[in-house]
């Protein structure tokens, strides 16, 4: 009876990524599944069970308990089109209390003309789009192998006079098995509840009656505009100390995932650092995507230095180059300071 309610599970478990849904184009706030950070996205963003510094804030909240040391990370890209993405985050240990982190993801880009149909050279007119999320983060083990971690964050799009607010949910486990080297990892991004776009370009005077003369014909009346879910993202990911000396240490991961709004894939990626001080990794991205999609099978490659400042903090700079294919190659650059 036993083996059959496991076997069920496991049944269970393999419909969820074996039936797949297509949804491109229909959630909101899409820069929440930009991915951060330029080791675990040179990794090919296989990091969900890997999640040991303060990029863990994203990948798999319950991580950020392996960090012993107050720390920062910073990373930069410039997007596409001009678009420059950036993540701050913070971390900081409390010992037997847990760890706690903060975090801002930010999207912006230059002013652009105001054109409409009448005037497609512009009005003269500027506007600027920016997308932000604001987040907080608190973890702790359970137990010496179980750690779990929930990650609130205020998020907002904002496009010219327009702009759409909510708040959501991160939630991350991890176990590190008694085989050594072995983690598994599972997070749930996103939860939370739809978007939709408010502000003065709604504003509209309205009749309530046009065949009654003399009444209020100017009535302040607002359009109703559609809300649109987050980018709710299920991951499930293994990762293995293949070596682990003072010498050489390459570690391999993999990562399943689930979203919303797209077919499942999977994320593959390698990391080899040598005397703890530099590192090559390597990534294999969006793995048996539906044929056609423009993101299907993003190699990525990157970079490490890991240098400790006698008598001072540890720097860590990491840069990650990601393939796109049919569009241009992707840099990125990290920076992480342990206190």
């Amino acid at each position: 009876m036993k083996l059959g309610r496991q076997s069920y599970l496991i049944f269970l478990m393999m419909t969820t990524f074996v039936v797949g849904q297509s949804n491109v184009g229909t959630t909101s706030a899409s820069f929440l599944d930009m991915g951060i950070g330029a080791r675990s996205l040179s990794m090919g963003g296989a990091f969900t069970a890997v999640a040991d510094d303060a990029t863990a804030l994203y990948w798999n909240p319950a991580g950020i308990t392996a960090v012993t040391q107050p720390t920062t990370h910073f990373y930069y890209a410039p997007w596409f089109a001009g678009i420059d993405f950036t993540h701050v985050a913070a971390v900081v240990p409390l010992g037997r209390m847990g760890a706690i982190g903060i975090s801002i993801t930010s999207v912006s880009m230059e002013e652009m003309k105001v054109r409409t149909v009448s005037v497609p050279e512009g009005t003269g007119e500027l506007f600027e789009v920016n997308n932000l999320a604001l987040s907080t983060t608190y973890a702790k083990k359970l137990t010496d192998r179980f750690s779990f971690g929930v990650n609130l964050k205020f998020i907002q799009e904002k496009i010219w006079h327009m702009n759409a607010n909510t708040i959501a949910a991160d939630i991350g486990c991890l176990f590190v098995t008694k085989n050594r080297g072995i983690r598994i990892g599972m997070s749930i991004s996103n939860f939370g509840s739809k978007m939709k776009m408010e502000g003065f370009d709604t504003e509209r005077d309205f009749d309530i009656d046009e065949n009654i003369y003399g009444n209020n014909d100017r009535i302040d009346a607002h359009l109703d505009t559609q809300g649109w879910p987050l980018p709710l993202i299920f991951r499930a990911g293994i990762s293995k100390d293949v070596l682990d000396s003072k010498t050489h240490k390459l570690t391999l991961a993999g990562d399943a995932i689930h979203p919303n709004n797209n077919y499942e894939y999977l994320n593959l990626g390698m990391e080899y650092t040598f005397m703890g001080m530099g590192s090559i990794r390597a990534g294999y991205s969006y793995v048996f995507l539906e044929e056609g999609d423009k993101l299907k099978n993003q190699f990525t490659i990157g970079t490490g230095l890991n240098y400790k400042i006698p008598r001072g903090p540890r720097i860590q700079l990491d840069y990650v180059l990601r393939d796109f294919g049919v569009l241009q190659s992707v840099g990125g650059y990290s920076l992480n300071i342990s206190f």
